[in-house]
């Protein structure tokens, strides 16, 4: 494969992204439409839903946009439907939506544990059993949004934590069963990415000195979408400023490094 400005592109391929109202996924529906696909998008908050599937139109795509509970079975084979007899074969799949609350795991009820479970980990599975039987012949991308809390402990976080593991776990497994199939399956696990669900207004000192964005996470989406990646699959990219290298190490303010109190065991 010889790259020129082109191999990014993803003219006329069919995207789906989960979760696209607002935040990260709506930011990676409009970055794959600029790169030249047509989006199908669904999400619970249809106001915002509506906006950005009007700024998919507005960049020349076509747009499918479905309100959908993700942890529905049911309904996720009927959007599945309606965007193959709309757009035709999906190249790729973008399984964004999920979420959590602060509770300790003593303090999880089995109705909220469930509800976690089917919002972070079944939610992926039903999207690519429904999806990868619409990919083409010519085979696919599948990308999953974790975050670094699958990669680390998060006390107050721990059913949804785990699912965020279980889905990185799950997608090594399914690079191997869907390579033959070249069907690629990566992961993107962000941290420090400032959305509507996720303040951030005390400020974060990741190794990079900068702030991060949703078109951070986006553009790892792009890359991971295309041919750019064409030989990747069953990894994650972490777009975290560093934080899952830096372990318990803090930035200070003079440009230097010290050990978090907490990860040392001193608090």
């Amino acid at each position: 494969m010889t790259l020129d400005p082109t191999t990014p592109l993803l003219t006329d391929r069919v995207a789906i992204v989960t979760g696209a109202a607002v935040g990260i996924g709506q930011a990676v529906a409009l970055a794959l439409a600029r790169f030249g696909a047509h989006v199908a998008i669904c999400d619970r908050d249809v106001a915002n839903l509506d906006l950005t599937a009007d700024a998919i139109e507005a960049e020349g795509r076509r747009v499918v946009a479905s309100e959908l509970d993700v942890r529905e079975g049911t309904g996720v084979e009927a959007f599945l439907s309606t965007v193959a007899a709309e757009l035709g074969a999906v190249d790729v799949l973008v399984n964004n939506a999920g979420g959590g609350f602060f509770a300790g795991f003593l303090d999880v009820s089995d109705k909220g544990q469930d509800s976690l479970i089917r919002e972070n980990f079944t939610s992926v599975t039903s999207f690519v059993r429904s999806t990868v039987p619409r990919m083409p012949e010519r085979g696919g991308s599948i990308l999953n949004i974790t975050s670094i809390e699958a990669h680390r402990a998060a006390p107050g976080f721990a059913v949804y934590s785990a699912m965020k593991a279980a889905v990185a776990s799950l997608t090594k497994t399914l690079a191997l069963e869907l390579g033959p199939r070249r069907i690629r399956v990566n992961c993107i696990a962000p941290d420090v990415i400032p959305t509507p669900g996720i303040g951030l207004e005390h400020g974060v000192h990741t190794p990079l000195p900068i702030a991060g964005h949703v078109d951070d996470v986006a553009g790892a989406a792009v890359y991971l979408a295309g041919d750019l990646s064409r030989f990747v699959t069953g990894t994650t990219v972490h777009v975290d400023g560093g934080n899952w290298a830096s372990g318990g190490w803090v930035r200070t303010a003079d440009g230097g490094y010290t050990l978090h109190p907490d990860a040392a065991g001193l608090a």
